[in-house]
């Protein structure tokens, strides 16, 4: 639905998971000051038509039967002003933890991804130097589990965590049309990590108690030799 306000670009995504038929519109709202625009629809740069109009909407229908017709896909809307929307057509996209998974030395590491459609196959990787090497957990099994929650979540066990696991990992849901990727860090923390602060506290209140205990050992033996060279001067 295009506002019709002077400068407008609406962005909309549109997933498709498989080989269908997309029936894309763009409406003019009613109370819009822009009346009988031009309309011109493009498909990339390449301008194409449209199948059906109405006095204020205008479709395209779009039949998506390989990768190559997915794409941008925008109608133009021209009058006294210039308004525009773009349609984003593309497999579906990964949903999973944008933040580093952050874990302890010993313990499990626990990646999940999950995307709008059930994709045909779901493959893991680990990143060694700039390549991409795919999971097997059936011969790392003491390592690795993968256990699919439901068609469209799969999830990723990382067993007994050294710091040599740290790295980058990807989750892979591979559609008719194309594949969709995504990627999780890991971080592997020392158990004593946790304790450095605790530790940094207690080194700085053994520094300090052994400066004041240095410092009392140092005036004490300063009294006492003065007081030794006063009887001195008194026997004199």
């Amino acid at each position: 639905l295009i506002i019709g306000v002077s400068g407008t670009a609406l962005q909309k995504k549109v997933s498709v998971g498989s080989p269908a038929k997309v029936e894309l519109t763009c409406k003019l709202d009613e109370n819009s000051n822009l009346k009988n625009p031009q309309v011109t629809w493009k498909r990339g740069s390449e301008t194409i038509s449209h199948t059906s109009k109405t006095r204020n909407s205008w479709t395209i229908e779009v039949t998506v039967s390989e990768s190559s017709h997915l794409g941008n896909y925008s109608c133009i809307l021209k009058g006294e002003i210039e308004v525009s929307a773009t349609f984003h057509l593309q497999v579906p996209n990964i949903e999973g933890k944008e933040k580093p998974v952050i874990t302890y030395e010993g313990d499990i590491a626990v990646m999940v991804c999950e995307t709008e459609y059930a994709p045909m196959a779901w493959t893991w990787y680990m990143t060694n130097g700039t390549e991409l090497v795919a999971i097997n957990p059936s011969s790392h099994a003491s390592k690795f589990r993968i256990k699919r929650q439901a068609a469209n979540v799969d999830r990723l066990e990382i067993l007994k965590l050294t710091k040599e696991d740290s790295g980058v990992y990807w989750c892979e849901a591979a559609f008719r049309l194309g594949g969709s990727k995504k990627r999780f860090e890991l971080r592997v923390l020392s158990i004593f990590a946790p304790l450095k602060p605790f530790i940094a506290v207690v080194a700085e209140v053994v520094i300090l108690v052994t400066t004041i205990a240095l410092y009392e050992m140092y005036s004490k033996r300063e009294g006492e030799e003065g007081g030794r060279e006063f009887d001195q001067i008194e026997q004199l």
